[in-house]
């Protein structure tokens, strides 16, 4: 209780000398109480002084209150599209989860891809947990899969293959989550300000373009690393799964129709939503299309495969932080802070490009295993996004390296959930995260920086 009260405190204080500070720097007051609400949003966010979703209300109330932008279109956020799309991502995922379906593709592929070596093994669970969790959440994969992993650490004595599954598994699910643009929450953000900034929704495929060669590329690096010198001396035993079921095959049939409506449905040539003339139709759109035809449709047991008492339980608060997040990147356009930040941040420009990829990324994956991944997102992308448009750059080119990097953080238990979920297992310290994660952060950080460069630049 006294944390929460100093934190409180505290974030009133800092959100005071922010705005002092800028009132006597001349600069105009739209930019002044941006910075200041900003400020105390951003505290609050990191310290959780306030719960983040109660804490997101923030900038719906002091905004308008401000004079920096209406009710109206502070009230728009939460009605946004991109909002429309997580929540329609959400349900979607309570009912693969509900149908097990995601347990029985583990099994396949580890079977498919894993035999009797440690690096195959660990490479069939990172495999598995990456694509998974590129269309449900890294949180889900990774509760999904840990009894599976559980069950093979029993069948072995050897301390370091043990460590070497968990860390997998937890990386790969935050690795595997930049997969797609729905993959994490983070992804999402960036959606939602790079919409903000240029009046375009960025794609799809256009995502999928350079995030999935970058999961491509780090998980087997990532696998070679955790399980080098690892000789295992007995055989693993893998846990049988039953038939198929009805639930499972009518779940993984729309989930495909859904996914492959998303990928295709602007590209190549304009995509069906071009061939059919829906240009009104969205992302969003196909993701409501998948949870009604899931609502309404039998799981062969007397009920559906999505219902309003597990779809109600989905994080609503994780919206509420999204909107908040919007809300925010409107008031940088609206206030000129976003102009001003940018013109600041031009002098990056004398830097070579790829170097300050690199340094940003490292930064962020960095300050991500201390602070929320989300929250991290949600206050950085209107700033990089300001200093794109200063250095002339393209938006994305420095966007989308820094919102991945939010996903990257391997060294500590509270970094992310996947993370703290594997710790909790007690078959873990907190050194070895730290001895495998460091080398990791910053492999991610090249490889981010570099895909980027070659494919957005």
């Amino acid at each position: 209780m006294h944390y929460v009260k100093s934190h409180i405190c505290y974030g009133l204080l800092f959100s005071l000398v922010i705005g002092l500070w800028a009132s006597l720097a001349g600069l105009e007051q739209p930019i002044v109480f941006t910075l200041a609400i900003t400020a105390l949003t951003g505290y609050w966010w990191i310290t959780e002084a306030i719960e983040i979703p109660l804490t997101s209300l923030l900038p719906f109330v002091l905004f308008p209150l401000a004079g920096v932008i209406t009710h109206k279109t502070a009230a728009s956020a939460l009605g946004n599209h991109v909002i429309i799309l997580l929540m329609g991502a959400f349900m979607l995922a309570i009912a693969i989860e509900q149908s097990q379906v995601h347990k029985r593709l583990a099994f396949n592929i580890i079977k498919l891809i894993g035999g009797q070596s440690a690096q195959r093994i660990v490479f069939s669970i990172m495999v598995t947990a990456a694509l998974l969790s590129m269309w449900i959440s890294n949180t889900a994969t990774v509760v999904a899969l840990l009894p599976v992993v559980l069950a093979i650490c029993v069948t072995t004595d050897n301390t370091r293959f043990k460590i070497a599954l968990l860390l997998g598994l937890a990386y790969s699910a935050s690795i595997g989550g930049v997969g797609t643009i729905i993959g994490t929450p983070p992804n999402v953000i960036f959606a939602s300000v790079y919409e903000q900034f240029t009046g375009k929704e960025y794609g799809f495929i256009s995502w999928m373009k350079v995030a999935v060669p970058i999961v491509m590329i780090s998980i087997p690096l990532c696998a070679l690393w955790l399980t080098r010198g690892i000789k295992l001396s007995s055989e693993i035993c893998l846990p049988e799964s039953g038939p198929w079921q009805k639930a499972e095959i009518r779940v993984l049939v729309i989930f495909t129709i859904v996914a492959l409506l998303w990928v295709f449905r602007k590209e190549p040539f304009g995509g069906w939503s071009n061939a059919l003339d829906l240009p009104q139709v969205g992302d969003s759109t196909v993701a409501l299309f998948g949870v009604m035809l899931m609502a309404i449709t039998s799981n062969g047991k007397g009920g559906k495969l999505l219902q309003w008492q597990h779809a109600k339980t989905i994080p609503w608060g994780m919206l509420l932080l999204f909107a908040g997040g919007i809300c925010i990147a409107s008031a940088f356009v609206s206030s000129g802070l976003s102009q001003l930040i940018g013109d600041y941040l031009s002098l990056l420009g004398a830097l070579p490009v790829f170097f300050m990829l690199l340094g940003m990324t490292l930064c962020v994956s960095f300050l991500t295993e201390i602070t929320s991944n989300t929250a991290t997102a949600t206050l950085l992308m209107p700033i990089i996004a300001s200093a794109a448009l200063a250095l002339n750059l393209p938006i994305e080119l420095l966007m989308i390296p820094v919102v991945i990097s939010c996903s990257c953080a391997f060294c500590l238990p509270v970094a992310t959930a996947p993370n703290s979920i594997v710790f909790a297992s007690g078959e873990l310290k907190i050194a070895d995260m730290v001895k495998e994660g460091v080398l990791l952060n910053l492999l991610l950080a090249v490889i981010i920086s570099c895909v980027s460069l070659v494919l957005l630049f």
